[in-house]
């Protein structure tokens, strides 16, 4: 066994090859960490804040204007040899949400298309988030990324151009009348508030938009 596998850093990009990505990837002494590679690096995250905010707006807004909407948390989307990410949570939206991966934690993008929005809830990570990661969802092609920033209560949003990066969204184009602001107010509540309440004023936002 390589010292590589034996001394494995978290929390930071290391060097790997993708046999040694997936062999640790795959291991069940990492099944609570999140796992992505790109670029013949892989970075496993042990510590991550828990997107209950996220999953709570986002399917509360597809609720409410009929969308229809599959939603993962922490599932796997893997280009086998070439890349992989675990965002913490992932959507196919709409007339796509038919084409979420079934019955796995691990997708194939050889088979299956990428998720219309990925998020990233960034407490110790946010560098990373809107830096690395950000490059790795462009090369995914998802069509937009949001950065929850929990130390800051506010959201990075970005929608990813084909093969010309990304720019910064005020209001999202796969949620279709979505305000970033709305949400970052709902994460400013959620300070004072419980989740229930924060639940009950997004709901009357959405009604009233």
């Amino acid at each position: 066994m390589s010292e590589l596998k034996t001394q494995l850093p978290t929390d930071v990009w290391v060097v790997a090859s993708w046999e040694e990505f997936v062999e640790i990837a795959d291991n069940p002494a990492y099944e609570k960490a999140k796992c992505y590679y790109r670029n013949g690096q892989m970075r496993i995250e042990t510590m991550s804040v828990r997107p209950d905010l996220a999953l709570l707006a986002v399917n509360l807004f597809c609720t409410i204007k009929g969308l229809s909407v599959n939603g993962f948390n922490k599932c796997s989307y893997r280009k086998i040899g070439v890349r992989e990410c675990q965002p913490d949570v992932s959507y196919y939206i709409g007339d796509r949400a038919k084409l979420a991966p079934q019955g796995t934690s691990i997708a194939n993008l050889d088979v299956t298309p990428p998720p219309d929005l990925v998020i990233e809830v960034a407490d110790s990570t946010l560098s990373d988030d809107i830096g690395e990661k950000r490059l790795l969802y462009e090369e995914l092609k998802v069509a937009e990324y949001w950065v929850i920033d929990v130390q800051k209560t506010e959201i990075l949003a970005f929608a990813i151009i084909a093969d010309n990066g990304s720019r910064r969204l005020v209001r999202s184009e796969v949620l279709p009348g979505l305000t970033i602001a709305l949400l970052e107010e709902a994460l400013q509540r959620s300070r004072t508030e419980d989740q229930a309440q924060v639940g009950a004023w997004l709901l009357a936002q959405f009604q009233q938009q």
